[in-house]
């Protein structure tokens, strides 16, 4: 068995990525005494998707922000990513059905090949 060290990355995805490259990554905590501080600024980032009962909503949410645990970087955009995309399509999908948005329609359509 080989042994990989794994780290906590911090992720942002852009509702409008295409992919792993559009993912950045915005921290990483190299041990479990870094880890609370990444945490709390995962949190910070996402407090503006919370509703007034304190429950996170993806369908308010600007950007998905992630924290992963792999071994690098280029691994936690891939699962950033990946864990991301249904987030990103629910998120568009209101914002077509509710709010008319062709901005979301198109990238819906375009990357995605979902019509609404």
């Amino acid at each position: 068995m080989i042994f990989k060290q794994k780290f906590y990355y911090l992720t942002k995805t852009p509702l409008s990525a295409e992919g792993p490259k559009d993912v950045e990554v915005i921290g990483r905590a190299d041990d479990s005494n870094e880890f609370p501080e990444l945490f709390k600024r995962y949190e910070e980032l996402r407090s503006h998707a919370f509703n007034n009962d304190k429950l996170y909503s993806i369908v308010r949410a600007d950007d998905i922000y992630d924290l992963v645990r792999t071994g690098t970087e280029k691994e936690a955009k891939e699962l950033a990513y990946e864990n991301a995309e249904p987030d990103i399509i629910t998120n568009l999908q209101h914002r077509v059905m509710q709010l008319g948005d062709k901005n979301a329609e198109a990238i819906l359509k375009e990357i995605h090949q979902i019509t609404v």
